[in-house]
């Protein structure tokens, strides 16, 4: 989650409130479950480690003054080395799509760049987990849970030329507009 803030905040510096509501829509149904507390808890941490800055802005006349945050250079930095991390596997796939949605919405990074670096990542693990089942005695433990890292492996990897689908066809959107 920290790190899909800060790549919203390359976009422009933002109100929790604001960075809540595009996190919300970036997950849609998933992001309904998301406590409404949590990104203030998340920016405090990020400023606490000197990720963000916090200032305050002129706002609504009931509300006089909101807490603004931006990246400091260092969250500029994190971001950089988020985008470039093609580790796998994640419990969560909604951190990689909040990649590709944040790097697309900053304009960071190309989304399919990024899947591709991620298919060749997994392609590897894949090769890696399909010689080391084929060494494996028949019948054994091992080989049954290596079978289970292929299988996850190859269901990633479907998901992945969904993702890049979704964000060639937005592209392809986006250029005839």
């Amino acid at each position: 989650m920290q790190d899909a803030v800060l790549a919203m905040l390359a976009k422009e510096p933002s109100h929790g409130y604001d960075l809540r509501a595009r996190l919300r829509q970036s997950l849609g149904p998933l992001g309904e479950s998301m406590n409404p507390g949590q990104i203030y808890v998340t920016l405090a941490r990020l400023e606490k480690a000197g990720l963000v800055v916090c200032e305050r802005a002129n706002g609504l006349p009931e509300r006089p003054e909101r807490k603004v945050y931006a990246l400091t250079p260092a969250g500029q930095e994190r971001v950089a080395a988020w985008l470039a991390e093609v580790g796998w596997p994640k419990p969560d796939l909604a951190e990689f799509h909040l990649k590709l949605a944040a790097a697309a919405a900053a304009r960071l990074a190309d989304p399919v760049e990024l899947v591709a670096a991620q298919r060749r990542e997994l392609l590897r693990r894949l090769r890696e987990a399909q010689q080391a089942a084929l060494a494996e005695p028949a019948g054994s433990g091992a080989g049954l849970l290596l079978e289970g890292v292929v299988l996850r492996l190859q269901a990633d990897l479907r998901w992945l030329e969904a993702c890049e689908r979704a964000w060639s066809k937005a592209d392809d959107e986006s250029e005839g507009a």
